[in-house]
């Protein structure tokens, strides 16, 4: 612009000399055009005298030329400053995200000299140390190109990459404007030039030692950092990745299994698990049965427990080294399984293809899978009583309603267990043991005549509830609560045919409720008979959304449609849900098993549909010591049945040889046997009782979908009969 304004200074008088002539040619034309009829010449633009019409020309071309250049001068010169801004913002907004990405590096390379850490984890602000030279005139001074001064309690250590080749250079101290409470997620897996760290918030370091190594100038490729990461909590500063290609909600069994069955089929492929839960992804089976009967009282904290084969594991699928850090998900380059805990998932957009959580921050998606489960249903009548009876009930579902069902048992004397299916009469046997032991009251209701009555044929099912009485259970049956009262610290229990029940603290065991909060936001159907998000053989509710576990109410291709609340439902719907994520586009045709085990005596195993109002044929047989669940697992070597049966299939089972006894022999005493459910003359449902390793022939039984004659000859295949 200097160039153009001096330019502009030596043509501006040839100009108006130029329009001066001009004007004078023209007025002196006028004065003549009456008196001289001849035609006068134009009059030529030019600073001399007449007749000097071609240097008016280049007059008049040099002063246009100029005023074109001027402009593209200045176009250009905009152009380049706005440029610079924009790369000086870019720069500004950077300084934290490389702060933040680099903290854990350089608190390992300061970690190295025990004096250095100490002096920089005392100092509140950023003073250097003696041992630390005083930056350059260039360092003190590139902080000055931008239009705002940075406060000096926000200095930064960085060490330049000029320094870093020399193991022992002093790190330069840089001041830096103030860093934002988090930088943009899209920033978290851009690599930063240096490596900085903050030195007034100090850290202590978890990270093996590796200070050895001299500070590089490329930031080191980031690792998961498990050691700060426990296995039923997050670190309270996780950042939410702003994408995930497959974005997985709920922290399961159904989601770990797809997560698992993903990286199997897509080793690259990075995996965000969602859970509102601060644990990381367990199993659900042994908080109702091995837990309760370990001897380490602390096994509350531990969530260890041993197996009826006597090996010991822990509840959790996979330790924390197993997981990524959530913020890492991005700049993973082989990828991972991220979980993000104490998160839930609030609203989700189908069209736009990316979710809400509950603290308003958004996650975008490729694809993505429905994982729940369910809650744990109450009682009407506990519902409606005051918050006495509430804060003295629990509905058993989680880890945290494990440690407080727990430590109730330990401090009061009578607990009443409200429900007799599967988890009722499982957590009825596990108190029982402990009643024996401390003195504790067990009282376990149900409506039924008696334990399991809706899934168990009548005569098994008292037998059942004869079992669990001598485990030390008071069994009241056909019991229908009608109230529930708070009175002289103790709860009343008011039946309706006027029974009355005094307890300290209630289990509510009657059911689970598919969690479908998401229909709403997303628009997808729920099943109005079964409950759940209705889907296809495929399992998939949208064409990028895919439903499993225990809110899926899927097509079965042989049974119709189902919605199954099992442990091995959820392994199998959640390894299929993967598979089809990665384009495998298989139909559910597995039938999922489900087990329950009354103490280490008493186990049994069913698959397909069992409904005592189904027609049932029981084939039993005399017990041995190999028929229980104790020796079953240790011959398998495993505790979680499922993780091995599902496996397995069954091609030419070999029929036992032995004679087979009378069918559904009603004795008081039905050591193993099995029992078929049928419907239409076909076998559609199959209970194992103390009968176990033999679940691919159910399974294969019920995908045939033949009628049997005899089904004491389809019994032998299970070769009960053999000692």
């Amino acid at each position: 612009m200097l160039k153009c304004r001096t330019v502009w200074k030596k043509l501006a008088p040839l100009a108006r000399a130029s329009s001066t002539v001009c004007r004078q040619n023209v007025r002196r034309a006028g004065l003549n055009n009456g008196r001289i009829p001849a035609c006068v010449p134009a009059a030529h633009m030019s600073s001399g005298p007449g007749g000097g019409g071609g240097d008016n020309l280049k007059y008049a071309l040099l002063v246009g030329a100029t005023c074109v250049g001027g402009l593209a001068y200045g176009i250009l010169t905009v152009k380049g400053d706005q440029k610079r801004f924009e790369e000086r913002i870019a720069e500004l907004e950077s300084r934290p995200h490389r702060a933040a990405t680099k903290a854990t590096a350089t608190e390992i390379q300061s970690e190295a000299p025990a004096a250095e850490t100490a002096e920089a984890e005392a100092v509140p602000e950023a003073t250097p140390s003696p041992e630390e030279p005083s930056a350059p005139p260039e360092a003190a001074a590139a902080p000055a190109e931008t239009a705002e001064s940075p406060p000096a309690e926000e200095a930064v250590i960085e060490a330049s990459p000029e320094e870093a080749a020399p193991p022992a250079a002093a790190p330069v101290v840089e001041e830096e404007p103030p860093s934002p409470p988090e930088p943009p997620p899209a920033e978290l897996s851009e690599p930063a030039p240096a490596v900085e760290s903050v030195v007034n918030d100090p850290v202590i370091l978890t990270e093996p030692a590796v200070a050895a190594e001299p500070p590089a100038a490329e930031p080191p490729e980031p690792q998961p950092q498990v050691e700060a990461l426990s296995a039923d909590s997050t670190p309270a500063s996780t950042k939410v990745p702003t994408h995930a290609p497959y974005l997985l909600i709920g922290g399961g069994t159904a989601s770990f299994a797809a997560a698992r069955s993903i990286r199997a089929r897509d080793p690259g492929a990075k995996v965000l698990i969602v859970t509102d839960e601060p644990n990381l992804p367990y199993m659900r089976p042994p908080l109702s049965k091995e837990l309760w009967f370990s001897d380490d009282h602390s096994v509350t904290e531990t969530l260890r427990f041993k197996q009826w084969n006597g090996k010991e594991r822990s509840i959790y699928f996979q330790p924390p080294s197993f997981y990524i850090n959530p913020e890492d998900l991005d700049s993973a380059e082989n990828g991972g399984v991220a979980v993000l805990a104490s998160k839930k998932v609030v609203h989700m957009d189908v069209r736009g293809n990316k979710v809400k959580l509950d603290d308003d921050t958004e996650i975008s998606y490729d694809k993505c899978l429905i994982a729940t489960g369910g809650i744990p249903r109450n009682l009407q009548v506990i519902e409606r009583a005051g918050e006495e009876v509430k804060d003295r009930t629990t509905l058993f579902r989680k880890i945290e309603d494990f440690k407080a069902l727990d430590k109730v048992s330990r401090n009061m004397s009578s607990i009443t267990i409200v429900g007799g299916g599967f988890l009722g009469s499982e957590l009825a046997c596990a108190l029982g043991r402990r009643a024996t032991e401390t003195g504790l009251e067990v009282i376990q209701m149900f409506p039924e005549k008696g334990n399991m009555g809706k899934v168990l044929p009548e005569y098994l099912s008292n037998w059942t509830t004869e079992k669990v009485k001598r485990e030390g259970v008071k069994v009241i049956s056909e019991a229908l609560v009608k109230s529930v009262s708070f009175k002289e610290d103790k709860l009343e229990i008011q039946l309706k045919d006027g029974r009355l029940v005094k307890t300290d603290h209630i289990v509510a065991a009657v059911g689970l409720e598919p969690n479908v909060d998401l229909a709403k936001s997303a628009g997808l159907e729920v099943d109005s008979d079964f409950g759940g998000y209705r889907v296809n053989a495929e399992l998939q509710a949208r064409s990028n959304i895919w439903v499993a576990g225990d809110a899926a109410c899927f097509y079965d291709i042989r049974l119709g449609r189902r919605r199954v609340e099992h442990h091995d439902h959820a392994v199998v719907s959640g390894r299929l849900a993967g598979e089809n994520m990665t384009g495998a586009s298989k139909p559910y045709w597995h039938q999922s098993m489900f087990w329950s085990d009354l103490g280490p005596d008493v186990g049994y195993e069913a698959i397909g549909i069992v409904d005592s109002s189904l027609p049932t044929v029981g084939v039993f047989a005399k017990a041995t010591s190999k028929d229980t669940p104790k020796a079953a697992t240790e011959k398998s070597g495993t505790g979680i049945r499922s993780e091995s049966e599902t496996e397995d299939t069954a091609t030419s089972p070999v029929a036992s040889t032995a004679p087979a006894p009378p069918t559904a022999q009603h004795r008081d005493d039905y050591g193993k046997g099995v029992i078929f459910y049928l419907r239409d003359k076909v076998v559609v449902g199959i209970i194992l009782w103390n009968v176990f390793n033999r679940m691919p022939i159910a399974r294969k039984i019920i995908k045939d979908g033949e009628e049997h004659a005899d089904l004491n000859e389809v019994a032998k295949l299970f070769n009960i009969h053999e000692d």
